[in-house]
């Protein structure tokens, strides 16, 4: 468990993770960001989890947009 305390994506849902881009950048430009359909054609949260779930590359992608993401917020404050 000691191995996780540095981990920022430790404990977050993906769900979360895809809520908190989506409010922040939008679908058209996650759709740019993130070369995957399911952000660019007829997006919704729904069937982007279920594709990213399946998709461990596009998984990866989301987690790595995502801590750039926490860093610029941080580095705003």
């Amino acid at each position: 468990m000691s191995s996780q305390i540095n981990n920022p994506l430790h404990g977050v849902k993906l769900a979360q993770i895809l809520e908190e881009l989506h409010a922040y950048y939008g679908w058209e430009v996650l759709g740019e960001k993130i070369n995957i359909r399911s952000f660019q054609n007829d997006p919704s949260i729904k069937s982007s989890l279920k594709f990213l779930r399946r998709t461990p590359w596009a998984r990866a992608k989301v987690e790595t947009l995502y801590l750039k993401y926490l860093k610029e917020k941080t580095d705003k404050n």
